[in-house]
Order: C-alpha cells, then structure tokens, then sequence
C-alpha cells in the first residue's frame, strides 16, 4: 500500500501532459561547453518557459535570472541516465518552476578520469556559466550548486577550490571565477578515509580508480591513502566556504548517514554555515524526494535572494 501511495504520488508531481508543451522549460541537450584533448564534455540547458508550472512546485519567480549548475554523477559515472535520474526526482521541472535557468554538467566518467579531474571539468562548467551569462539573462554573482551521492562528493570539493580565475588567461571562460554562492546536496561521500563499515581495503577496491588514474594496482597504501585524503571533502574544508545544505536518509544502504554527519560537524568546526536534513527510511534515494527538492529549492530561494 505505501509503495503504491507514493508511486501515485510521483505521477501526480510529473507534467501533466507528455513531451516538451508540458514542461516548465525549453531544453538544450548536449550542448558542449569544454573539448579537452580531442574529448567533448556536454551540458543539458534548462531554460525556465513559464508554463506547465504544477502547483505542488510552488512555481514562482524567485529564481528568475538566477542559475543553478547540477552535477550530473551517480558511482562517479556521467550519462545521460544520471540525468533521468534528475528528472525523475523533478529536479528541472521543480528549480525551472520557480525561474531558475539549469545547467547539467556531464563532468567525465570513471575509469578515463579521477574524481579531481572530473572536479577540474565542474569548475571549468561554473566559468564557463558565468562566461555566457549575458546569453541566458543570468546574474554570474549569484549561482548554486547540487548534485547527489558521486555528484553531491563533487560538489563539495568544488566548493572547497573556487577561486577567482586567472585574469591573463588565452582561453576567456579561464578568467571568470569558479565560485558559487551556495551548495545544495543529496547523501555526498566525504570520507574515502573512515567509511562507516567497511575497512580502507574495501573502499579502495571500490573506487580505486577514482583516486589514481589506471587503478589501484601498483600503488603503495601510503600512496592511495594520500590520494583518498586528496579526494575527500572533508579533508579539504576551508573557512568562508558558502552555505551547504544536505539531505540524507538514515536508511541509505549504499552512501552511509555517517558520511554527511561528520562532514557537517567538521564545516561547523571551521565556521562554515551548513544544514543536514536527515530523511527518516530515506534511502539512495528515496521515491518522494521531490518533496526534498521543493525544500532545497526554497532554501536556494533564500540563499541566493541577494
């Protein structure tokens, strides 16, 4: 019975009618903003329309002129099924609904890239966001951040490395800075060091190559121990980083609660501003967790006011 609840719940949140007429905005796919050694990496732009805005969204024009990047990353892989995912869970509809403009980042997938260069990509996405701002009637100064699990992990070390941009760059988006204003996320990992459950051996064999390109095998454990320190959000945490805020079920079977927990009591230790919103049952994830995004929304909302 509550499974049938919610399936009917979802299909009472999605458009009312199929195809592009009935979404709260016009969409761009595949549009390539990085060539990196012969190789393109895409985004899908989400262009707020002002139609189909369902009322359980809370539509709006709060959003209006502002954007928000989303980290398209499940298991540290980018395709297109990660960003079904995302319109399954009404991100798009819910963030376009209030008059944001989105941009989906396909940041790389394993094994090609490690976690830090995939981080490198979402940076280069934020500038280059920022570089086209005038062509989306966008304010640069005033931008989020989300993703979930592998895209909530990059997300966090994104955030812990913006910086101003080189103004003597050749390439042009290289000068615009990579900061955001705020970071919304769902169940990051941000500790490849203390994964409650399972030993140092069980997380390297997991994402080893994520940590070093090619792998694991033929690296010292003082090596992979360095580069998973190097990998982890909470070993990178700064002060004046900006406000976070997280959902986490306290049922995930895959990405542990522990994760987020201690994350948010070290952010708190360096005097960062974060939120953990703990989603009792909540899994990896959870079938309403549109309702988690209607709240990360509002908090955008807020965040990002001025």
């Amino acid at each position: 019975m509550r499974r049938t609840f919610f399936a009917l719940l979802i299909l009472l949140l999605l458009p009312a009618t199929a195809g592009a007429a009935g979404l709260p905005y016009a969409r761009t796919m595949d549009h390539v903003f990085l060539t990196k050694d012969g190789v393109d990496f895409h985004m899908d732009i989400f262009v707020p329309n002002g139609e189909n805005r369902k009322a359980v969204w809370k539509p709006g024009d709060t959003g209006q002129g502002l954007a928000i990047v989303d980290i398209g990353s499940g298991g540290w892989s980018a395709d297109r099924g990660k960003l079904n995912d995302h319109e399954t869970a009404q991100v798009y509809n819910i963030l376009c609904a209030r008059g944001y403009t989105v941009f989906a980042v396909l940041p790389g997938s394993r094994p090609d890239y490690t976690a830090l260069e995939m981080v490198d990509h979402v940076e280069y996405a934020i500038r280059w966001v920022k570089a086209h701002a005038e062509d989306y009637g966008i304010d640069p100064d005033r931008i989020g951040l989300t993703g979930a699990s592998a895209g909530g992990h990059l997300a966090c070390l994104t955030a812990a490395r913006m910086d101003s941009g080189d103004p003597d760059a050749a390439d042009p988006v290289l000068r615009e800075s990579s900061t955001v204003q705020a970071v919304g996320i769902f169940f990051p990992p941000t500790d490849f060091l203390n994964w409650e459950g399972k030993d140092f051996a069980g997380v390297r064999q997991l994402i080893g190559d994520i940590l070093i390109a090619g792998g694991a095998e033929g690296h010292s454990e003082d090596a992979l121990r360095a580069a998973a320190k190097a990998a982890s959000p909470i070993y990178n945490i700064k002060p004046n980083m900006p406000p976070f805020m997280i959902y986490h079920g306290d049922a995930d079977p895959i990405v542990p609660l522990q994760q987020s927990v201690t994350y948010v009591e070290a952010m708190k230790a360096a005097g960062n501003e974060i939120a953990l919103e703990i989603k009792p049952g909540g899994a990896h994830p959870w079938i309403d967790i549109p309702f988690e995004v209607i709240k990360l929304t509002d908090w955008f909302d807020a965040k990002l006011a001025n």
